[in-house]
């Protein structure tokens, strides 16, 4: 039976895959990679697994010659924009990359697509302006008209508040500059572009690692907004000075609870365990002796781990507190 369409199918119906042993049937894996290619989602994951299918798999299993050549455009591009040294064609009509390593100091690119040839900045990405500073980047195209300018003061202050909500709804990736679209609800600001996989925050739009959310940086993994200056400073101060009083009030609840808490959840799994298919084997004493031994090895194991978790996490905690903290506050 096939997982996705749950349908009974003959074993030569599911093709085997190189990046894990997942099997489903032909005909679904061919229109979950038809929709993937579609949406541009390359490269494409198992369906089961985030493990990425194999371009040999994904030729075997896409009948349609475009949407092979399709998906080969999709991750070389993506490969590209990956790459910081690699410019794009500004010029309409054209998506030709141009490898520009080691040309900051001259910034003058020339597009080498046959019959194109435009020149652009390698800063700005935008045509070659030989007089002038690089210009800004324009803003993203607002919702108001021209003519919500001139209409009335409830009306224009409708306006500005519909570009200011799709000017928070839309912004660009900090590696590509692709348009990323998410509804500002205060939902997960932890970003993944799918053009070129770039990892960024969503308020402060930046490449951040795993550890971004936890720096005092005002950035909240939740939120619409970043912490303002005053509650950054307030929350840095309440750690540097509430930080030791935490630190003992966690210590001295967590060294009882792991040193009494493992024997007691490793008598109980024994004695769940010895209920089942092996209770009829075992007799009352041999039970008895079984989840004596296992508490007497946790009495002498657990105080090890309750040693190495403080001993561990303590000094980590504190190196935080007062090395990036600190550091933080004094910027």
């Amino acid at each position: 039976e096939c997982p996705l369409c749950l349908l009974p199918q003959p074993p030569e119906a599911f093709p085997s895959l190189a990046c894990c042993s997942h099997r489903s049937c032909w005909a679904c894996l061919e229109q979950y990679l038809r929709l993937a290619v579609s949406e541009s989602r390359v490269p494409v994951s198992c369906p089961h697994c985030p493990a990425a299918l194999q371009p040999s798999d994904v030729h075997r299993l896409l009948p349609e010659p475009a949407l092979r050549d399709k998906y080969e455009e999709f991750l070389l591009r993506r490969l590209l924009v990956a790459d910081p040294g690699t410019r794009w064609c500004p010029a309409p009509d054209c998506s030709y990359a141009v490898f520009a390593h080691g040309c900051a100091e001259c910034p003058r690119l020339t597009c080498g697509r046959e019959g194109c040839g435009t020149e652009f900045c390698y800063h700005c990405r935008q045509p070659w302006h030989p007089d002038g500073p690089c210009a800004p980047v324009p803003p993203v195209p607002s919702l108001a008209t021209p003519t919500a300018q001139l209409a009335q003061p409830e009306e224009s202050a409708h306006g500005e508040a519909l570009a200011q909500a799709e000017a928070e709804d839309i912004k660009v990736c900090p590696r590509c500059s692709a348009f990323i679209m998410k509804i500002n609800d205060g939902s997960c600001n932890r970003m993944n572009c799918t053009v070129c996989g770039c990892l960024f925050c969503w308020l402060c739009l930046r490449e951040i690692s795993d550890v971004h959310f936890l720096s005092p940086s005002g950035c909240t993994f939740w939120g619409k907004r970043p912490w303002s200056r005053t509650r950054r400073i307030l929350w840095q101060l309440g750690m540097v000075l509430g930080a030791p009083m935490v630190i003992s009030l966690a210590a001295g609840v967590a060294v009882p609870v792991i040193t009494i808490g493992i024997p007691i959840y490793m008598g109980r799994k024994v004695l769940a365990g010895g209920a089942g298919s092996r209770r009829s084997s075992l007799s009352g004493c041999q039970q008895c002796l079984s989840v004596t031994s296992s508490v007497l090895l946790s009495l002498f194991v657990s105080p090890i781990i309750t040693a190495l978790t403080v001993g561990v996490g303590v000094p980590l905690v504190l190196t935080y507190v007062y090395g990036t903290v600190v550091l933080s506050l004094c910027r």
